[in-house]
This record gives C-alpha cells, structure tokens and sequence, in this order.
C-alpha cells in the first residue's frame, strides 16, 4: 500500500470515528480528546497498543468527561454536562476538525513520518496541551509505557502481516474493523437479517424478517427510499428489490451473506464475508467483499474501470465496518 492511500484511510476511518464520538455530545467539531477516543477503537497497531495496556471506549470516554470536568473545577466553574446520546454523525452534517487535531494529523504524515494510525498516536501522546498525557494518567499508565507497547505491537504486526489473497475469477477486496463487543454479540449482531438494513447502505427494510435465520434461507430487501439524513434516495425501478441469502453461519466466527437484484438479471451478486476472532476489549472483524467478474470481451471492455471498482470496494467495506462498530458505540 502506498503512503498517500495509508495516509488517505487513516484520516478518514479516524475522522469518522471521532466525528461519531464528537456528534454523541451534540458537538460539530471533533478536538483531540475525540481523535484519541477514534484511536481506543482503531484496529490498526495504535488501536491494539491502547486496548493491550487496559484501556477500552467506556473507560476513555469517562477519562476524558473527568478530565473536562476537572478542569472546570480548577476555574472554578461549577457545570455539568449534558448526558452523551447515541451517535447522530451519520443522520447530520456540518462537522468540521478543530485545528489543533487537523494540524496533528498532517503532522503525522510529515517527510519520514508513516502517516498510519501509529504515527497519529505518537503525535498525540506528544501534543503540546498535555492533555492526552493527563487522560493517560487517569487510565493508570503513562506516555511512555504505551509508546513502548505500540512498538512491541507495531513490530510484531510488520512481521506477521499476511498478504490479502485475491479472490479467483472475482472482484474483491478485505479489510479488518475492531468492534467493542464480545465475539457472541457480534456474531449475534451480523447473524440477524432485521439488522442488515444497518450495515449494508443498499437495503432499507427486510420483508418476512420473523423467519428462522439459517444457512440457506432467503429474504427480500426492499431499497431504501431515504438516506440517513432524510434526503430521498433516487434508485432505479430493477435496483429496488434485493434478494439477501444467508450462506454461511458457523457460531461463533463465521457469517457470510449474499445479495442480488432479481429484477436485474445481468447483474452480479455480490458476497459479504465476516470472519470474527475474540482480543483485547472486543472483537477483530474480517470484512471481505466480492462480486463475479464478467467473462469474454465484457471483462476487457471493463479494465479501464478497474481503479473505480476498487474505489467502490473500499468504500463499501469502510461503510459496512463503520456500521457494524457504530451498532456497539
């Protein structure tokens, strides 16, 4: 992967996540303690470095409210805050980095620096305020023990890192996403057909829900006719109706789900994998998603479009992992 994609993917699946944290607290820009919140939950080195030394979301999120109430106190100044809701980020626009948290993300990516989720946290840990410093002490350890847990994990990942398999005769592409659950409430989560309207952004309702889900059986999914933020989804007449199989379901690790348009017989079905393995604070989620290639001169005529084919596979995995982590936050 080359730096500017490493760098592209991290400042986007960091800025969601602190955004979501940020539209919690009825905010419309995420700050520093909301970037550290976004790293708790990265499944990157920096995310795996943070969770081994015992910190996880619900521990972070109430280092950080003390923190804020601590220094009010020491203005004195007597408030409290408004009680966190559930993410809105999603149903809302308008949010926007504090410059303080843009100006470390671009620092983060300077000359020799790898611009990955690591290197953001070595620039936080660092960051002029203290802030973090201090937040880090309220969760029992200290800059330099996680620096040291983040190298021991960063090492250890470079050495073993496997490379992605393509997939035979198909269009595919994988990603992982740390959720902050237990591996039953996870597999429970993407077992459920009523749930897919959640993480798969094409279907908006399920028809016969109620019906047992077992491997092989079938459901209808009926578009969805607004988009999270009210807008009203425009979607062709054969892309209405999607016909959702469950095609594996093997407790506790293993969920894959298949969807096709019937109305749209020249059309691929398009495969969901989830591979789900316990860890620290939570569980590792494999997301791999593929579609058939077309054979004969269609598969030449389309080579051209092979970079955005690869762009809608990587953002149709950042949608689905992002769900399926926002479902548990």
């Amino acid at each position: 992967m080359s730096k500017f994609v490493r760098v592209a993917q991290t400042s986007q699946s960091l800025s969601l996540a602190a955004m979501e944290e940020a539209s919690r607290l009825g905010l419309r820009t995420a700050d520093i303690e909301h970037l550290f919140l976004a790293l708790v939950i990265n499944d990157q080195a920096a995310g795996r470095a943070l969770r081994d030394v015992g910190i996880d979301l619900g521990t972070a999120r109430s280092a950080v409210e003390a923190q804020h109430a601590a220094q009010l106190a020491s203005l004195g100044i007597e408030a409290s805050f408004p009680e966190a809701g559930r993410i809105v980020f999603h149903e809302t626009d308008g949010y926007e980095w504090s410059k303080r948290a843009s100006d470390l993300i671009a620092r983060s990516a300077e000359k020799d620096k790898a611009g990955d989720a690591a290197a953001v946290l070595r620039e936080l840990v660092a960051e002029p305020s203290g802030l973090i410093a201090v937040i880090l002490e309220r969760l029992g350890t200290s800059p330099d023990a996680l620096l040291e847990q983040l190298d021991a994990v960063d090492s250890s990942r470079r050495a073993t890192a496997p490379a992605t398999p393509a997939v035979s005769g198909r269009i595919s592409g994988s990603t992982e996403t740390f959720v902050p659950a237990p591996i039953e409430q996870v597999w429970d989560y993407l077992a459920e057909p009523t749930n897919v309207p959640e993480w798969q952004m094409s279907v908006g309702s399920i028809e016969h829900a109620e019906q047992d889900a077992a491997a092989g059986a079938v459901w209808t999914g009926l578009a969805r006719e607004r988009r999270p933020d009210g807008k009203l989804a425009k979607v062709k007449p054969e892309f209405r109706r999607r016909r959702i199989e469950l095609v594996a379901a093997h407790r506790p690790d293993t969920i894959a789900w298949s969807f096709a348009y019937p109305d749209a017989p020249r059309s691929n079905a398009a495969l969901a994998e989830f591979a789900l393995a316990p860890t620290n604070g939570g569980t590792q989620v494999s997301i791999t998603t593929s579609w058939s290639r077309r054979p004969g001169w269609r598969r030449v005529v389309g080579l051209p479009l092979r970079p955005i084919q690869k762009f809608i596979v990587w953002i149709t995995l950042f949608q689905i992992g992002g769900a399926i982590s926002r479902a548990f936050r």
